[in-house]
């Protein structure tokens, strides 16, 4: 049930609770204790390009203008977020935390690097060469969401906190390491909600993908997002838990032509032809074979492709090799389907499934036969076919899953806060880029039916929120759009996960992350959640830090003079 959206006048008051204060903390924890989990050192990076160099020139050039300047220590605060949710949707599930961490835990300048570095600065002497050689993150503290945790634009996704010249080296750093795992993550969220609940959905996008570590990248994230498997061995390699599938292309079907030089099994093929012979003769022979073959090499695991000459006669062929493994005790899996009509083909090929079922009423698999939809599938694809008559129970989504086709980047900024305790902020006759001034914490007000209602931002100096008590919430910028909110549940978004040189968490796993952003998914509103057109998500700040911003822009926007 989608539930009135609040307008900005609003008193939105949430007395009573549907859902425990414990089930809120299993979906909104920002943390994980140790008694959970055992906190290890994060392992390296799983690409050797993640080093101190992957930056670009000027946060070199800057840091070694704040090393001459001798504000490289100064003490400073830099916030991650995005200013607009992606696809033109209001929501972004966070990812690629796991690797920010191994980032900061092995982060160190090698010789050759330093040597590198002198060659681009030769302005710069060795005391700044013995400055980046020294440099770790030991002295840094950072604070996080969780992967996976559904997030929203202008909440700090992370917040680092340091010596200015060394945070302000991890700038292209993070958000290379930030943007592209959330919008995977994000675009996987968003097929999963356009195909519902019930359908697999496969990941098969390595050869479409923005090289090796883009693929590997979207295949790990695409799981995190709501995808059940992936086609790329790599990344089931790589990360533990990672369902892999695949089973054959049209080359394979392709390469087998009658019956010359075969010998498996001779009594599994002539039963097989005789039941294609008696149900449709005149079938492609070569395919026929193929699936003969492929069926004896996996007779746990026998999914056909049937479209490589005719989509009918590819059915009936699989139908009679699977009726002859039946009769030997063997379960075939199903059907895949890369081209035409794929709403109406899988309705005609589950009627043929019915046929045989009827016929061969004693082995028991055909209603629980997959049939597996490909062929350049999108968002919008799943919408149309979700409106339509089918029986696709899987869909193997590649090209338009991993280059994000509806937007193909992400726009995480990384700005400075605070220096030395004083706020700094960021003008622009852009109001969508000025900056919130000041560290901050956020937090997500729950109401009574246990959905988020908004996400708070206040100065880190003002109490929190808490349950029960009325609130003023503001927005940012326009001055009449406020509300007063009665949460029942206030949830901090962020916690420490690095300090003193060492992880404050349990390294991140995708099926954690994928735990936490199924849950927020389902405890978020629908209307939120739409593809088309959703209702805005309220992201706002306290009183307390509306007043402070406008104080601190007013102190810093010149006077214009007219004359």
């Amino acid at each position: 049930m989608v539930k009135r959206h609040a307008t900005d006048d609003d008193d939105v008051k949430n007395s009573s609770s549907k859902k425990s204060s414990a089930a809120n903390n299993v979906i909104y924890s920002s943390s994980v204790s140790p008694s959970q989990a055992e906190v290890a050192q994060p392992p390296p990076c799983t690409n050797p390009l993640i080093t101190p160099l992957l930056t670009d020139m000027y946060q070199i050039s800057m840091s070694y203008a704040y090393f001459k300047s001798k504000s490289h220590l100064k003490q400073s605060t830099f916030e991650l977020f995005f200013r607009k949710a992606p696809f033109k949707g209001e929501f972004c599930v966070f990812a690629g935390l796991d690797q920010v961490l191994s980032h900061l835990s092995n982060f160190k300048f090698t010789d050759d690097q330093l040597n590198y570095v002198r060659e681009l600065l030769p302005e710069a002497g060795d005391d700044f060469v013995d400055y980046l050689k020294g440099l770790t993150c030991d002295d840094l503290e950072v604070t996080s969401v969780l992967p996976g945790a559904l997030v929203f634009p202008r909440v700090p996704l992370i917040t680092v906190s340091g010596p200015l010249g060394l945070c302000q080296l991890l700038e292209t750093t993070l958000l290379t390491l930030i943007n592209y795992p959330t919008l995977i993550a994000t675009n996987a969220a968003r097929f999963r909600l356009a195909s519902g609940a019930s359908p697999t959905l496969l990941e098969f996008g390595l050869r479409r993908a923005q090289g090796p570590d883009g693929g590997y990248s979207a295949s790990k994230y695409a799981i995190l997002g709501g995808f059940d498997g992936t086609s790329n061995v790599t990344a089931g390699w790589m990360e533990k838990g990672l369902k892999v599938s695949g089973t054959m292309a049209h080359s394979y079907v392709m390469s087998f032509k009658g019956w010359d030089g075969y010998s498996g099994d001779e009594a599994f093929r002539e039963e097989a032809e005789k039941i294609r012979d008696k149900e449709r003769p005149g079938t492609n022979e070569g395919e026929l074979r193929s699936f003969v073959e492929y069926a004896q090499c996996f007779p746990s695991g026998f999914l056909a492709l049937i479209d490589t000459y005719d989509t009918i006669g590819g059915v009936y062929n699989f139908c009679s090799v699977a009726v002859a493994m039946g009769r030997k005790g063997l379960m075939p899996v199903g059907i895949r389907l890369d081209s035409g009509d794929l709403a109406y083909l899988s309705r005609e090929c589950r009627k043929v499934f019915n046929v045989f079922k009827e016929k061969y009423p004693d082995l028991k698999f055909w209603d629980g036969l997959q049939i597996v939809a490909s062929n350049d599938i999108n968002e919008e694809v799943l919408v149309a076919l979700g409106k339509q008559s089918h029986c696709i129970t899987a869909y193997g989504i590649g090209t338009n899953l991993v280059t994000c086709q509806a937007q193909p980047a992400l726009g995480c900024v990384y700005k400075l806060v605070e220096v030395e305790g004083e706020p700094r902020i960021k003008l622009s006759q852009d109001i969508e880029k000025v900056l919130i001034p000041g560290r901050k914490n956020s937090y997500r007000l729950i109401g009574s039916d246990g959905s988020p209602l908004l996400d708070l931002m206040i100065m880190e100096s003002e109490a929190p929120p808490t349950p029960g008590t009325r609130i003023l919430a503001r927005h940012p910028f326009e001055e009449q759009k406020r509300c007063f909110v009665t949460p029942t549940e206030v949830v901090l978004l962020s916690s420490v996960i690095w300090k003193d040189g060492v992880s404050k968490i349990a390294y991140p796993t995708i099926q954690d992350a994928r735990q936490r952003r199924s849950k927020q998914i389902d405890a978020c509103r629908e209307d939120h959640l739409r593809l088309h057109n959703p209702t805005p998500y309220k992201v706002s700040v306290s009183d307390g830090l509306y007043k402070f911003l406008h104080k601190i822009w007013m102190e810093e926007a010149p006077v214009v003079e007219l004359s």
